[in-house]
């Protein structure tokens, strides 16, 4: 398998018949952009716990909205999270990583830029609080499906 990651950039190069390629952070970003439902992953009380949730990416951030008094704001809001999104066809699939922080917004000047996303819920209940991740680290992943390679 040729596969060739230049470390310095984070960004990779591979022949198409590679099974896994590396993305770059402008692909992962391009990627999450795609889709609008992924999972936050964050810890309560030492157990992790994930939470499926609807977003958007608005500048290079993740945004999403949630209820107040949810266990998700008590436990992901100032705190490092990890937040995963992917999709499939029947030939290839990918899979994005964004670790970073989330935070509730509260000025009206955040509130403004997040309103202008025009993130709706998908559910029929008051999610008046928004939570943007901003990210410290995005690493992504595209995987070609086949048959596994004989041994030989």
């Amino acid at each position: 398998m040729s596969h060739d990651v230049d470390t310095a950039s984070g960004s990779g190069t591979s022949t198409h018949s590679d099974p896994v390629s590396i993305l770059s952070e402008r692909e992962s970003w391009e990627l999450l952009g795609s889709v609008s439902l992924g999972r936050l992953v964050t810890a309560v009380d030492d157990e992790a716990h994930v939470f499926p949730v609807n977003f958007v990416v608005q500048n290079r951030t993740i945004l999403f909205r949630t209820a107040a008094g949810t266990k998700l704001i008590s436990a992901a809001i100032n705190n490092q999270v990890v937040f995963e999104a992917d999709d499939h066809t029947a030939a290839e699939g990918w899979s994005v990583i964004v670790r970073g922080v989330a935070r509730t917004l509260r000025t009206d000047e955040e509130l403004d830029e997040a309103e202008q996303a025009q993130l709706l819920p998908w559910t029929a209940t008051s999610k008046t609080h928004y939570v943007r991740v901003s990210p410290v680290r995005v690493t992504g992943r595209r995987f070609r499906f086949g048959p596994e390679p004989a041994e030989g």
